[in-house]
């Protein structure tokens, strides 16, 4: 049974387009045949995380318009075949489609795959309403920070007011050490405001910014490390695996520890 789900978030720059990829490829790695629908018409991105962008030839948009058929819009990744990208067009904007549309198209990638992820555009208007028309699932993304939060909770009841009621959290760019010094909201007061099951925790990591500019998700590493991970391990609980959450508290050090540091001239 194929899962439809759209991936959003309402307010931009939470690190939703990264947290789709990731997920599109950790499920792929797992068996899984996935397609990523690029929904934001006019600002595509997900053909540069995937480091696709000179593979893509047809867009959505044809599709829709009949004038290329599904499989030659779809581009399969080389690197895990079980992943294609339906991307977006870049030349028009996200009124070029209705919400008819995407529903039509997504229930035809679904005879397909078994995981279809919509990656939705920021915002509540025209984008989003197009990109959720299709869904029966949806993941959430929120950084912890209280103008991201207050979005997500906005989103999160137009999805329930369309009848979305499986509805996931990714709790994205967490700084323990900043929680630890009452700097940022912690996973339990994101959880208390929003009240939606968490799905994901990811740590801040600077090797995010240096797997996008590379266009490779951080879960096709060799040796999987802290977001890389922390992304691996949501998708396999969003595929029904039970997996603990990663330890992300900021362990102190011992006094001895701390001095022998400060002995080798490091902070």
């Amino acid at each position: 049974m194929s899962r439809i789900i759209v991936v959003t978030s309402g307010k931009g720059g939470v690190g939703k387009s990264t947290s789709s990829a990731n997920l599109g490829m950790a499920l792929a790695k797992l068996g899984r045949k996935v397609v990523l629908v690029d929904a934001d018409f006019g600002l595509r991105n997900l053909d540069l995380l995937l480091g696709l962008e000179n593979r893509v030839v047809y867009t959505a948009l044809e599709v829709i318009g009949r004038e290329c058929k599904l499989d030659q819009a779809l581009v399969k990744d080389k690197r895990q075949p079980n992943l294609s990208l339906l991307a977006a067009p870049q030349t028009r904007n996200k009124t070029a489609i209705t919400a008819a549309h995407m529903k039509a198209l997504v229930e035809v990638l679904s005879r397909y795959f078994d995981y279809v992820l919509v990656d939705c555009p920021a915002g509540i208007e025209t984008g989003f309403q197009n990109a959720i028309a299709g869904a029966k699932e949806a993941i959430i993304v929120t950084t912890p920070e209280i103008s991201a939060v207050r979005d997500a909770d906005r989103v999160i009841g137009l999805l329930e007011a369309n009848r979305i009621k499986d509805i996931k959290l990714i709790i994205n760019r967490l700084r323990p050490a900043m929680i630890q010094n009452n700097d940022m909201m912690g996973v339990e007061d994101v959880l208390e405001i929003l009240s939606v099951k968490l799905l994901g925790v990811i740590p801040e990591d600077e090797q995010v910014i240096v797997s996008t500019n590379k266009g490779e998700p951080l879960v096709l590493a060799e040796k999987l490390i802290s977001a890389g991970q922390a992304y691996m391990n949501t998708a396999m609980r969003l595929d029904g695996k039970a997996v603990e959450f990663m330890d992300l508290s900021v362990r102190k050090q011992s006094f001895l520890a701390r001095l022998g540091r400060f002995f080798q001239g490091k902070p």
